[in-house]
């Protein structure tokens, strides 16, 4: 599999780690979209959020039970958005299920598009 999130979660590349336990890997991202900019990811390879389904649900569950953490160790103390990209037209650009945490700074109202 070509996919750059299997990489990084097999060492294969580099990151910096902002949370990483045996389901899921956090990371900051290289272009980052606010202040904080972190990448969540399961580390089984699910290609995004149409392919989520009751046999791994539970991952996803688990990254929104870790988004907390992550988000009061990055000093996101005022608030936070999650976002998600699903395919093409959603503009995702990496085909591993991916969560986006930005803070750190306001956040404009009107959603952006993070790159993803």
């Amino acid at each position: 599999m070509d996919c750059i999130f299997c990489k990084i979660i097999a060492g294969a590349l580099p990151s910096r780690k902002a949370y990483e336990d045996g389901e899921i890997l956090a990371f900051h991202d290289i272009k980052p979209q606010a202040n904080t900019h972190i990448i969540i990811v399961p580390k089984t390879h699910i290609e995004n959020a149409d392919a989520i389904n009751a046999g791994n649900s539970r991952i996803i569950a688990h990254i929104f039970e870790c988004i907390p953490k992550i988000a009061a160790d990055s000093g996101l103390e005022r608030g936070y958005r999650v976002i998600t990209n699903c395919g093409e037209d959603g503009a995702q650009s990496v085909y591993h299920l991916h969560f986006h945490l930005l803070g750190g700074e306001r956040l404009p109202e009107r959603v952006g598009s993070p790159e993803g």
